[in-house]
């Protein structure tokens, strides 16, 4: 009986040890994938405080009366507007936010990183390009140049 290989002796499979690719959602890590994990239901946040319990209508009664124009009246909240001005400048008869003495008054444009140097990368000099259409970003819209003149006069 030595001869013949027995059943399990045939077929070995070649097992590497790696489980194969799974393009599967690990559901622990999903963050804000509602409805994927099936094995828990969601939670019910309750609001903090009760809605319509002490409103008018809450009965049967009180809905087949219905609710007269007086009562509706006297639930209206009032549009509160908010007081002139926000700050420094933002009065009605003012004339805006004032300028900053140190700033300039033309502003510039979109900016490029500066090629003076190949090879090196610096993230500190810059080349005004234009302005494109108008669309530039936040940062690029604070952005004013100076006159070296007159900023070494406020210096010096």
């Amino acid at each position: 009986m030595p001869t013949e290989a027995r059943g399990d002796d045939v077929y070995q499979p070649q097992d590497d040890g790696q489980d194969p690719p799974n393009d599967d959602l690990d559901l622990e890590n999903a963050l804000g994938e509602r409805g994927l994990d099936d094995q828990l239901d969601e939670g019910y946040s309750p609001p903090e405080r009760p809605l319509g319990v002490e409103k008018y209508g809450t009965t049967g009664e009180e809905e087949r009366r219905g609710e007269s124009l007086d009562q509706r009246l006297a639930q209206e909240v009032e549009d509160v507007e908010p007081p002139d001005g926000d700050g420094i400048g933002d009065l009605d008869d003012g004339e805006g936010e004032p300028l900053e003495p140190e700033e300039g008054e033309t502003r510039s444009g979109r900016l490029s990183a500066a090629d003076d140097v190949p090879g090196r990368r610096t993230d500190v000099f810059a080349d005004d390009v234009g302005i494109d259409g108008g669309a530039a970003s936040a940062e690029e819209a604070a952005v004013h140049t100076t006159d070296e003149e007159e900023d070494q006069g406020r210096k010096g």
